[in-house]
């Protein structure tokens, strides 16, 4: 459109453009112009941020600075859901983003947010690769990040759950994390597009929808405005702080590594022991994940941090994803050891 540009329109085209900075080309399908530009593809659901996300993308292929197609994924749990990811790619295409995939997936387990958002992020991967496409952009805004560092508070799951989501990780990157709500909407009123709300949003069913429609617009109005931007920047504050303990982490992990082997790891008990609680929390979650567990609950670390300082009992410690921590004698002239052994679970055919 012609006229005046309004800022916010400028700046969810520059948060774009800086997003894909430095992003590989990826697979070219020809060696003429355009051939040395990154090729994203973005995850349009139809609603305001994504469309807006998507008009921004289209303006930069545009003018030749990428190749950007888009993914529409239809999760089929609602009534006219197929008809409303249809519109999305047709809005997408009358764009110019080619190529316009629609996925539709089965949401498996109980057909939770947690369910629908695995079958989602697993189709666009797919996308990705299936295009050649090197990164995926995603609408998540600033009000998302709020919520999210919210919902991290008040659970009380630590700082790497109030780092809330990474503008980049792995093919996905968030480009509008500095954008609010009503900056999607008004760059999709001025580019003309009509989205879609999620009549789901209204709900209260959902913890998400609760705090953004119930506790935080008391917040704000309590402090004053800016709480939403306050709480996106505890994100970026925490995200540091947690990057740099995990880094340090897993280097004290690999340093107290005696034994490694598929499903098992032995680790160095003193050196444990001599470790900054922050340190040992983590590299002793990182150890159960490496042997193939689950990330431990708050009260499965605080019991594995017991053991570690010598209870009365050496374990086993039963932790989630059939995984034991117990105490054991090193060979010798070496100290004592902790042991983390994946052992066979009901159902598993070593069972």
């Amino acid at each position: 459109m012609g006229g005046h540009l309004p800022p916010v329109v400028a700046a969810a085209r520059n948060a774009v453009r800086a997003a894909l900075r430095g992003v590989h080309p990826g697979p070219a399908p020809h060696h003429g112009p355009g051939a040395a530009t990154p090729r994203c593809l973005v995850a349009c659901s139809g609603g305001a941020d994504s469309l807006a996300l998507a008009a921004a993308a289209a303006h930069l292929a545009g003018r030749g600075e990428l190749r950007a197609g888009a993914v529409v994924v239809d999760h089929g749990l609602q009534d006219g859901s197929r008809a409303a990811a249809e519109r999305a790619a047709a809005q997408l295409r009358g764009l110019g983003l080619d190529p316009v995939l629609v996925r539709r997936v089965e949401v498996g387990g109980t057909g939770s947010e947690a369910d629908a958002r695995a079958a989602r992020y697993a189709a666009l991967e797919e996308a990705a690769a299936v295009t050649g496409a090197s990164a995926v952009l995603l609408g998540h805004t600033l009000d998302d990040q709020a919520e999210q560092v919210f919902l991290g508070l008040a659970r009380g799951s630590g700082i790497r759950s109030l780092s809330g989501m990474p503008a980049a990780r792995g093919v996905f990157l968030r480009p509008f994390l500095a954008l609010r709500r009503a900056d999607t909407e008004a760059v999709c009123a001025h580019e003309g597009l009509a989205f879609w709300t999620d009549p789901t949003n209204d709900g209260r069913h959902a913890l998400r929808n609760r705090v953004r429609l119930d506790v935080l617009p008391v917040v704000e109005a309590a402090l004053g405005p800016g709480t939403a931007e306050a709480l996106a920047r505890t994100a970026d504050l925490s995200r540091a702080d947690a990057d740099y303990l995990d880094r340090a982490a897993a280097s004290a992990l690999d340093a107290l590594v005696r034994g490694d082997r598929p499903g098992e790891l032995r680790l160095d008990l003193p050196g444990l022991r001599g470790l900054d609680a922050a340190l040992a929390g983590r590299a002793l979650r990182a150890a159960v994940v490496r042997v193939g567990g689950e990330p431990p609950t708050f009260e499965r670390s605080a019991a594995l941090g017991r053991l570690v300082a010598g209870s009365a009992s050496a374990g086993p410690l039963q932790l989630a994803g059939h995984v034991e921590a117990r105490r054991v004698r090193g060979a010798a002239g070496r100290g004592p050891l902790l042991m983390l052994r994946r052992v066979p679970g009901p159902g598993s055919p070593d069972a």
